[in-house]
């Protein structure tokens, strides 16, 4: 057992070339890892961790799930076919709710500070530096500048963001509806008691949205938000069995709603058997369903696992794995965090292997 200064590839097949031998690396899907294995010890046989290999499924099905979310969206209750004063059918006040929300999205300091990020790192790459350069000179981390690096627009990252992004408010609709038609229209109010009730969100997220609101000095009925992004895909991961039957329900509905997410929960079955039952033999026909499949974050992860192929074929069918070291890794960082910027490598080193 050792601690390594870094995890660099280099570090990890220089110290495999200084202990001969190593026959089986169970390992996760850091490409460093995989380098200094091949590196250090080419004869070993590199197996990807199945732990590890399903949290990586599972960062891509948040994602799938996130840019699929808009589709389960309650349609709004048909409005009554009244007249304003002035003639004029009443605005669809679910529209301009929304249309006030996007419109404060746009402005927010989230999307102004995306915006900026990505004409900077698309800057650098117009000057022909790859990513870690721009991590370099940005100071960003490698998977925010990958982000901004391989996005088409701006607006790319955005939608994202607002489609994976349930509003504070949503759980709140209905009493602030209520509220607002029992003659309440003052906002401060408003928003501290919806603060009573255990709303986290802002006064101006309140304001913007009752706006549409004032023109005709009504609320229409709240429509329930759809499921959480996280929640749909915690749904969709979870073994069925271990679901209850109002979560069985809630998915069923988001399947039979959105056909993309129907096949995307397809996947993610098949996979988790794959993985479970260890037949390996089967993950071929898998990456190709997928690849067939018009599952954008799917094929992100299927890119990863042909990368990775032999190793992750391994995982799929031998019985190896890093669940018995998983504890210490755990005890590692507790102690990382406790010496964080304390004192050296050499310290932290001997408390790792001796205490």
């Amino acid at each position: 057992m050792d601690l390594l200064r870094d995890r660099e590839a280099a570090t990890f097949a220089e110290w495999l070339k200084e202990h001969p031998g190593t026959e089986v690396i169970c390992r996760d899907r850091a490409g460093a890892y995989a380098d200094g294995a091949r590196q250090g010890a080419p004869a070993a046989v590199q197996v990807a961790d199945r732990w590890h290999l399903y949290h990586n499924l599972s960062e891509h099905v948040e994602k799938a799930v996130a840019r699929h979310r808009a589709c389960l969206e309650e349609p709004a209750p048909e409005p009554e076919p009244e007249q304003t004063p002035g003639g004029q059918a009443p605005p669809d006040l679910q529209q301009a709710a929304a249309a006030a929300a996007a419109r404060r999205a746009e402005e927010s300091a989230l999307a102004v500070r995306t915006r900026q990020r990505y004409e900077q790192v698309q800057a650098l790459r117009a000057q022909g530096k790859g990513i870690k350069p721009i991590m370099r000179e940005t100071g960003l981390a490698k998977e925010t500048v990958r982000r901004f690096y391989r996005a088409a627009t701006a607006g790319e990252l955005l939608a994202k963001v607002r489609d994976g992004r349930p509003s504070l408010l949503d759980d709140y609709k209905p009493y602030l509806h209520q509220r607002w038609n029992e003659g309440c229209a003052n906002v401060r109010q408003l928003h501290a008691e919806l603060t009573q009730r255990g709303y986290k969100g802002s006064y101006g997220t309140i304001r913007d949205y009752v706006l549409p609101f004032r023109e005709t000095g009504v609320a229409p009925p709240a429509v329930p938000g759809p499921p959480k992004a996280r929640d749909l895909a915690s749904w969709i991961l979870t073994d069925p069995d271990n679901l209850d039957d109002d979560e069985k329900d809630k998915l069923a509905q988001a399947r039979a709603r959105c056909p993309h997410l129907d096949a995307l929960a397809g996947h993610v079955t098949g996979f988790a058997k794959i993985l479970t039952g260890l037949h390996g033999d089967r993950l071929d026909d898998w990456i190709t369903a997928v690849e067939a499949d018009d599952q954008p974050d799917l094929h992100s992860f299927a890119r990863g696992l042909r990368r990775d192929h032999d190793a992750v074929l391994n995982g799929l069918t031998m019985p190896w794995n890093s669940g018995v070291v998983e504890g210490n890794v755990n005890r590692l960082k507790m102690i990382k965090r406790q010496m964080y910027g304390r004192a050296t490598f050499g310290l932290l080193r001997k408390r790792v292997l001796l205490c």
